[in-house]
């Protein structure tokens, strides 16, 4: 049996004739670059998010990057974030001129710990400390950091919230919408993504309206009106064609989520069938409004064994992410070693993604299951 990791080309079909119908409209328009269909995109999203404004942009990288350039952060200045998420997160920050000061996350959700981020800023001395300007907090495989006290320590310390909700779209901690519970909020529309496009793109959420006007202006160059510049800023535009297509999408976007948390439901029905507790920590689920943008279990032991054995069985599964950032090359200067946040680097070495996608079947989850029962079972043996 085969079970992808991720079939887009199932989800397709079901809205392939509503997709070709947007797609051509612009194509007759021949208005392929913000427009209409974008604003349309912006007002759909701000309303789905609960937040008053939403700024389309070119990708869930840019979403982060055009959001530190509207907070002002640059040269000199720190942004707290996890060690433990896609590279995008803290190569942003690098590429403003700032620096990125990592904080460990908890093991139970591998979000980042709000407890560890209060630890390094008391452990700080008041000069560095007033060179921290923002955290970004990154909503990982679909559930929401604690925002209450990460605001209150944002609030205390005057420090700018640009949520990271590239997988989170829809997520909610407890009854706010991933999104609205910063400054600003990030969300990307990569195709693998609970809300995809057909390319690249992404869009920024804000509750204010200066914001929101900065964001604008950012994103064209920083022009207002054409060819007049008042600040830097870039190409950071979302493509008509991949609004229309996420528009489609966003009208079945809760009818996947509900298949994906019916997905993660049953998986753990079916691992509940099985003596595997010491091995396998399945994900811990601490909000009802967890979207599932992957299904993240942790293996005590031969983690990577079981991916090569699950292959060989016809099963997709990932690992995000093998290094942690703290150890990336490219970021060696910044000073930190191995050891430094150890539930980063456990995490990086145990935990595997299995197929989560709406459209599985029963029968492929069982699958999964039994087969990963099998491997250990055999490695008793």
């Amino acid at each position: 049996m085969k079970v992808p990791l991720l079939d887009l080309k199932q989800q397709y079909q079901t809205i392939k004739t509503e997709i070709l119908q947007e797609i051509n409209k612009i194509f007759e328009s021949q208005y392929f670059i913000l427009g209409p269909n974008v604003a349309k995109l912006e007002h759909k999203i701000a309303a789905y998010s609960s937040t008053e404004f939403a700024v389309g942009v070119s990708s869930g990288t840019d979403a982060l990057l055009i959001s530190l350039m509207a907070a002002g952060i640059g040269p000199g200045d720190l942004v707290i974030t996890t060690p433990y998420t896609f590279f995008a997160t803290a190569g942003s920050i690098v590429r403003t001129g700032a620096k990125p000061l990592f904080a460990d996350i908890d093991l139970e959700t591998y979000n980042i710990s709000v407890e560890k981020i209060a630890e390094l800023l008391t452990s700080m001395s008041v000069e560095n400390r007033s060179r921290v300007k923002a955290v970004i907090p990154v909503h990982l495989y679909g559930q929401c950091v604690e925002m209450d006290k990460l605001r209150t320590i944002a609030d205390k310390y005057e420090l700018i919230i640009i949520e990271d909700a590239a997988q989170a779209i829809g997520a909610e901690y407890k009854g706010q919408r991933a999104g609205s519970m910063g400054d600003f909020g990030c969300f990307s529309f990569f195709p693998s993504k609970n809300l995809g496009a057909f390319g690249d793109g992404g869009i920024v959420t804000t509750k204010s309206s200066d914001l929101n006007e900065k964001l604008r202006d950012i994103r064209v160059h920083g022009s207002r009106p054409k060819y007049f510049h008042k600040l830097i800023g870039g190409n950071f535009r979302l493509d008509a064609i991949q609004a229309s297509v996420v528009m489609v999408k966003l009208k079945y976007l809760d009818e996947w989520t509900r298949k994906r948390q019916k997905n993660a439901a049953f998986y753990r029905s079916l691992f509940a069938q099985i003596d595997l507790k010491d091995v396998v920590t399945l994900p811990k689920e601490l909000e009802n409004r967890h979207i599932y943008n992957q299904f993240v279990i942790c293996l005590r032991e031969k983690r990577d064994q079981l991916k090569e054995f699950l292959a060989a069985q016809g099963i997709g599964c990932e690992i995000y992410y093998p290094v942690p950032l703290h150890l990336q090359e490219c970021f060696s200067n910044l000073g930190y070693k191995r050891g430094d946040f150890p539930n980063s680097e456990y995490a990086a070495d145990h935990t595997l993604a299995l197929p989560i996608y709406p459209e599985l079947e029963k029968k492929q989850l069982e699958y999964v299951v039994d087969q990963i029962n099998a491997f250990y079972g055999r490695q008793e043996g």
